[in-house]
């Protein structure tokens, strides 16, 4: 058993986030294991650029309000407690509303050469707002 009491909280780099992002690395595998997560805090109106899995994402929201969305215009407003699945090769963002921060932890299998994400572009203001607006 390995008991780990702490980890550094990192600001998530600004070239796959907008906003103020922080990371807490729960799990970072190592051969043979492939389950990577962390607890990933959105300050309001942060989010992640659009992305996707190789073998899909599961999010578990554990504080506030937030959004999920997709290419095809499908957006979901989540609150604490809330699970969101995202198949495999899904283009999808996540983060949290205009006025409410949003936490949760990000699960994802990785493809045995990394965690298998595929960062894309941001998430434009009018796509936010769009998303925003669509969940009101």
């Amino acid at each position: 058993m390995e008991h780990i009491t702490e980890t550094s909280t990192l600001k998530a780099p600004a070239d796959r986030f907008t906003g103020d992002v922080y990371l807490n690395m729960i799990e970072t595998p190592t051969e043979p294991a492939r389950l990577a997560s962390a607890l990933v805090r959105f300050t309001p109106g942060a989010r992640t650029n659009w992305h996707s899995h190789a073998n899909g994402q599961t999010l578990y929201i554990t504080d506030g309000v937030g959004l999920v969305g997709t290419r095809d215009g499908n957006v979901v407003r989540v609150s604490a407690g809330q699970i969101v699945k995202c198949p495999a090769g899904e283009e999808h963002w996540h983060g949290a509303t205009d006025t409410t921060l949003m936490a949760h932890i990000a699960m994802v299998v990785g493809d045995g050469s990394g965690d298998g994400t595929t960062w894309l572009e941001p998430v434009t203001a009018e796509q936010y707002a769009d998303a925003l607006n669509s969940t009101n």
